[in-house]
């Protein structure tokens, strides 16, 4: 596997941890109100990093471009900003709003990226 490729597989991994962790937690403490930041953990986390490092494994002009190492830092950068923005939100303090909204749009600037990235160099 290529490096580039699996620096985002390593960051899955950290997040999926994470997000089972979080699991355990909130089994744990009968204290569901994170499932939110559990699942997007999971999502935007786990399973989306990993889907990127196979893709881009297999678009090796795309994965090894300054567009991924950038998007991978606006990516890993965005993320744990939005899930402690997220969680202080379901806790009741809706003032982190505007964070949210700004991590929202950066993640699918960053989104956006990949998808130009990878339709823009398949060859």
């Amino acid at each position: 596997m290529q490096p580039y490729a699996q620096r985002w597989i390593f960051s899955a991994i950290v997040y999926f941890c994470v997000a089972v962790g979080l699991g355990v937690y909130m089994g744990a403490s009968h204290d569901h109100s994170l499932h939110t930041v559990h699942a997007h953990l999971n999502l935007l986390g786990w399973v989306t990093q990993a889907l990127i490092g196979l893709i881009y494994n297999f678009f090796p002009l795309a994965g090894a471009s300054r567009v991924a190492t950038v998007q991978f830092w606006i990516h890993n950068i965005t993320l744990p900003v939005m899930m402690v923005a997220l969680g202080v939100l379901v806790k009741g303090n809706p003032a982190v709003e505007p964070v949210m909204g700004i991590t929202s749009v950066i993640m699918l600037g960053a989104v956006i990226l990949f998808a130009v990235n990878v339709i823009g160099r398949r060859a």
